[in-house]
């Protein structure tokens, strides 16, 4: 990986993990429930987003339609569910924030010192995945899927 790529890998991370959302109206639509493995540590949380723009991901502080979850980290696997979600193609991208500041952290300015992970764990190559490979599809029925978090250092 160029050490160019890191820098907007770390920036993504930190702009799309938005704050927990406030408590939710019944729900409207299907249910998703995100499976998050490889968990180095229980410290922080892991904060989650999901969106269907394509212009914007990982990015989705601030995008209209977008979801986010967050939840506290444990040791291993943690779950978090998307409720509401109305059929559509979306991507989810997550960071572990082991220091809860709201943003991914770098080492040296340019590599990721967190963990993070994207929907269909998309690899990360010279930057974040494209939208086109963490997109799923997602009908009118709950969904589960399975993500791994990864670390850099």
């Amino acid at each position: 990986m160029r050490a160019a790529a890191l820098p907007a890998i770390a920036l993504a991370l930190g702009a799309g993990a938005p704050a927990p959302a406030p408590a939710k109206a019944p729900a409207q639509g299907a249910s998703i429930t995100v499976t998050i493995t490889n968990l180095r540590n229980a410290d922080g949380v892991v904060r989650a987003c999901m969106t269907t723009q394509e212009k914007t991901f990982p990015r989705c502080r601030g995008v209209a339609g977008a979801h986010a979850a967050t939840v506290a980290a444990r040791d291993g696997t943690v779950t978090l569910t998307f409720d509401g979600v109305k059929p559509g193609h979306y991507a989810i991208a997550l960071l572990h924030d082991e220091n809860e500041n709201g943003k991914a952290d770098r080492a040296l300015g340019m590599m990721p010192k967190e963990g993070f992970g994207f929907s269909r764990d998309a690899k990360v190559r010279m930057g974040p995945p494209k939208f086109s490979d963490a997109v799923f599809e997602m009908g009118t029925q709950d969904q589960s899927l399975t993500i791994k978090m990864r670390y850099m250092l």
